[in-house]
């Protein structure tokens, strides 16, 4: 969409605004440490081959204990077992599952990352200034099913699609763009990381750096590029998609921001009132979904 240069101005003060306040992002080389290895090599678009370009896993190290420690990883961590990642086969919301669901949203709000973010919102008219009207329009956003396979019933929604991940027809991999379930899926060994792509301008990133574009194979089939926030907390993530969200009306957003030293294309697709998909792109020329 055509934006003004204010608008992106404006925007690029918020989210870096969220990134000061998100004192949950964990510290790379401390709180977890990664393996970059090689650098991914070109996938065929419906290919599910790639060269393995990684032997060993992303994460050589996370803090688990210090993941358990904060309330919104916790909460989230008990979210991702909670889909059934097919598309097309429809979703069983269990009242189990909604009370995790509201546990995560409360955990997030109490966070400054979030109570900025409904600030800015409510301020811009884009949400509702009662807290817990604000709560159910997350909700509403993230977690409301919708259909993204029309076969059969409503088997998605934005929360699954962008932070757990699913497959279609078995033939490739939508969405799974968050570094806590990358990490949980290598660990199970659901997940294989084959490499990193490099952004355009710089050969290789640093092992260090809080946006990766990533390429790996996942239920065996691959993923040819997906950017990836690394470290960041969960609030913060959601915080800054939906922002992207709610000051625009187009069908896909796409943003380019300078947050902390990343410039980054930040893209947010819409489905309905509901987020289809959203995720970072470190500025480079590969395909992307």
């Amino acid at each position: 969409m055509a934006r003004s240069q204010q608008a992106d101005r404006e925007l690029t003060e918020v989210l870096n605004q969220l990134w000061i306040l998100d004192t949950n992002r964990l510290r790379p080389g401390t709180d977890y440490i990664i393996s970059l290895q090689g650098k991914a090599g070109y996938v065929a678009q419906g290919s599910n081959y790639a060269r393995d370009k990684a032997r060993a896993p992303l994460f050589t190290y996370v803090n688990e204990d210090k993941l358990k420690s904060i309330e919104t990883y916790l909460h989230f961590v008990n979210l991702l077992d909670n889909y059934e990642t097919s598309t097309g086969v429809k979703e069983e919301v269990t009242s189990e599952e909604l009370k995790e669901n509201r546990l995560f949203i409360d955990a997030m709000m109490e966070t400054a990352v979030m109570k900025f973010a409904h600030g800015y919102l409510s301020n811009k008219g884009q949400s509702p200034s009662d807290c817990d009207q604000f709560k159910r329009q997350l909700y509403d956003i993230w977690f409301r099913l919708y259909h993204r396979d029309r076969s059969g019933g409503k088997d998605s929604c934005g929360f699954e699609h962008v932070f757990v991940g699913e497959t279609k027809f078995g033939r490739e991999i939508l969405g799974l763009h968050n570094w806590v379930q990358f990490y949980l899926q290598e660990k199970h060994d659901h997940l294989d990381y084959k490499g990193y792509k490099a952004r355009a301008n710089k050969n290789t990133p640093d092992e260090d750096d809080h946006v990766l574009n990533l390429q790996f194979s996942w239920k065996g089939l691959v993923k040819p590029v997906a950017g990836v926030f690394i470290g960041v907390s969960p609030e913060f993530e959601f915080a800054l998609f939906t922002i992207i969200f709610l000051m625009s009306t187009e069908k896909r957003t796409s943003v380019e921001v300078k947050v902390d030293e990343y410039l980054l294309e930040l893209i947010v697709y819409r489905n309905g009132q509901c987020i289809g998909t959203s995720y970072p792109k470190l500025l480079s020329s590969n395909q992307w979904d």
